[in-house]
């Protein structure tokens, strides 16, 4: 079971800063949705939402290639979104991928187009910050409480289970159950019939099995529903009068025989559903009918809140200095006992390095400094498992950990950064970062290598007397002489370091 860090509940926005008009773009497997916010008086105000069914899971091949046509649906969709996200500043609009561009092949072509359509960056993120995400977005869109909620959304590509409490996540799940993808699996063709329900929902119950038991064994617990196949199931038991507020097991049932009275996708017409929704509905149907089932659940509520508005939240969280990431590094700064004292004075090293270099070098990614920042506070995290070769168990820690708040790529520059951080440079790890990072990061590297060879004593004193001067292919650092001579250790280490920088193609020079 996946559980976050623990943290505080986030305090709601505050009125001291200043109105700011922000978006969150969600390209889910089925709809693209865009939702537009503004800050007043302490609260955000929705001010514009769209919703445009692009059905990108269709058009995903085995292979990772997504169909032209998909592919096209997909970019005239940003497109339009990208007209009214023109004129927004960069950093105040938050896009993520979720899971069908996640299982997109990586050296596609389609990103690159797709943020160019946009006029933003999209962040591609794992399933389970979608999850936690989507909590944030649910527990910000109905009242306050202190008690649990079993929060569960059904997506085109993959449905996400999350137990929390309060405003804070505890337990997170992803899984490959899908409408899109279920519907194409057991609903060949759009063909309706009691034996692809059956299938379908044998399927959901095994991908149920492994979590099953506890987030049923959850007691005095409010399960709450949300995104497109639950609010459209629930639209349409309201208009046949089988449910005035929420669903059951027993209303679902019914629907799925409602829905059995048809042979085809094509002759489904209930008030309620729409044509797009009714496309994918028998599969969503079918997952929601064994989550219902298999958790045990009495009464299933629905929020209007999803990840959407959890993006938008987390935006607002970002843009407040409330940001998760920072929660996420404390936590497990903290879960792998790393010596904060020697990780300040690295952080501070890379910090000064880093505020010397960025004119020249132009690190003009907006995460660059936090991510040093980061991966310095968390540069020892693999000591506990071994003193020997100790970067390359925190690289894989932190690639493979759940992280809270980081998108996919961020966490691979983080993980990158922690397992270059000395010995020899291994450029592998920096191929797999989207193209635009691969120069700027490979020099948060050389800044992150100095400031931990610069403090290999561990030694508590005044700020290092050095100054760094680059250009772009060296690096001429400048000391006090008498600093150098007391410290001949650092000496020997920067001279083995040129021998490393020069093999990725940076010249250093101690003056």
């Amino acid at each position: 079971m996946h559980k976050p860090p623990a943290a505080a509940d986030s305090p709601s926005p505050s009125e001291s800063i200043q109105a700011e008009i922000i978006a969150a773009v969600d390209l889910g497997s089925n709809s693209f949705h865009m939702i537009v916010g503004e800050l007043r008086h302490g609260q955000l105000a929705i001010l514009d939402r769209i919703r445009e069914t692009v059905r990108l899971a269709e058009g995903l091949s085995e292979s990772g290639d997504i169909s032209p046509d998909a592919r096209q649906r997909a970019l005239d969709c940003l497109s339009r979104f990208g007209e009214r996200l023109r004129d927004m500043k960069a950093g105040s609009v938050r896009a993520a991928g979720t899971s069908t561009i996640r299982r997109a092949r990586e050296d596609s072509t389609f990103m690159v187009e797709a943020e160019t359509a946009l006029g933003h960056p999209i962040e591609i993120i794992s399933g389970i910050e979608e999850a936690r995400l989507i909590y944030s977005g649910v527990a910000h869109s109905l009242p306050p409480t202190d008690g649990f909620r079993l929060v569960m959304d059904i997506g085109g590509g993959s449905t996400e289970l999350i137990l929390g409490q309060a405003a804070q996540p505890k337990a997170l799940e992803s899984l490959h159950l899908g409408c899109v993808s279920m519907t194409e699996r057991f609903f060949p063709s759009g063909e309706i019939t009691r034996a692809g329900f059956n299938k379908a929902r044998m399927a959901a119950q095994l991908e149920l099995r492994p979590v099953k038991a506890f987030f049923r064994d959850a007691s005095d617990v409010e399960a709450i529903g949300t995104s497109g196949t639950i609010r459209s199931t629930e639209a349409v038991a309201r208009e046949l009068g089988i449910s005035e507020s929420g669903l059951t097991l027993d209303a679902v049932e019914q629907l799925i025989d409602k829905v059995l009275e048809v042979q085809s996708v094509s002759e489904l017409s209930l008030q309620g559903l729409s044509d797009r929704r009714a496309q994918v509905w028998p599969g969503g149907l079918s997952i929601l009918a064994e989550l219902i089932r298999v958790l045990n659940i009495d009464d299933l509520q629905i929020s209007d809140g999803a990840l959407r508005e959890g993006l938008l939240y987390d935006l607002l969280g970002r843009l407040q200095h409330e940001d998760a990431r920072e929660r996420t590094v404390r936590a497990m700064a903290s879960r792998y006992q790393v010596d904060e004292q020697q990780a300040g004075r690295v952080a501070r090293t890379a910090a000064d390095l880093f505020a010397q270099c960025n004119r020249k070098w132009d690190f003009s990614n907006q995460i660059a400094g936090n991510v040093l920042d980061w991966a310095a506070q968390l540069h020892e995290i693999g000591l506990n498992i071994s003193h020997d070769g100790y970067q390359r168990h925190g690289a894989y820690i932190a690639e493979h950990a759940d992280m809270p708040g980081f998108p996919r790529a961020e966490q691979r520059l983080l993980a990158a950064l922690i397992g270059g951080q000395r010995h020899s440079i291994n450029t592998s790890a920096f191929k797999a970062l989207p193209k635009p990072w691969r120069a700027s990061s490979l020099r948060l590297l050389i800044i992150l290598r100095l400031a931990v060879l610069l403090n290999r004593s561990r030694k508590e004193r005044a700020q290092i007397p050095v100054t760094i001067d680059v250009t772009d292919d060296s690096v001429s650092v400048h000391f006090d002489a008498d600093w150098l001579a007391e410290n001949p250790l650092t000496i020997a280490d920067l001279e083995r370091e040129e021998g490393y920088l020069s093999n990725v193609g940076y010249d250093l020079r101690v003056l």
